[in-house]
Parts: structure tokens; sequence; C-alpha cells
């Protein structure tokens, strides 16, 4: 099955936001694109990007410690691959 995981849009965000370090986290069936998803956001940002390996049960499911990490931008897609952004 493919996804339109509309990286142009996530690329687009980073940019508009002057993020330098982002977390992007995946739900399980999403975690083997990570190093792709990685990958492209990097070659076409300036941002240093995180993959967040733990759990992800949507929106309301933020990871612990990224303030401690210096996250400027958290990227989420759910379970139903609906691209969700948050700023912290």
């Amino acid at each position: 099955m493919n996804y339109d995981l509309e990286l142009d849009h996530v690329v687009e965000q980073i940019k508009s936001k002057g993020a330098k370090k982002v977390c992007i986290q995946l739900p399980d069936g999403l975690k083997q694109k990570a190093d792709m998803i990685k990958e492209e956001l990097e070659l076409k940002t300036d941002a240093r990007i995180i993959i967040w390996l733990g759990s992800c049960f949507g929106a309301c499911d933020i990871p612990d410690g990224l303030e401690k990490l210096g996250v400027d931008l958290l990227v989420q897609w759910g379970h139903n691959a609906e691209l969700r952004m948050g700023q912290d």
C-alpha cells in the first residue's frame, strides 16, 4: 500500500517555521519508512531530523522530553496516515 505522506508540505512547514531540530513521530505501520522520511527532509531543509521510536497513538500522545532535546517542531503521522503538525 502506498501512502501520500505529504513530505512537500512538511518541508514547507519546516522552512516557514525556521525549525532547526524536528522530531518525527510515526505509528508502527509507518516506522519502516523512517529512514526515507528522514533522508528526504534533511536533504530538502536545513533541519536535523530525529525519529521518535516510542509508541504513537495519535496527536494526544506527545513524547515526553522534547523540550530537553531542543526540538523546534513535532510532526506526527497518525494511524490513518493523516498528517498532523504541532509546534512546542
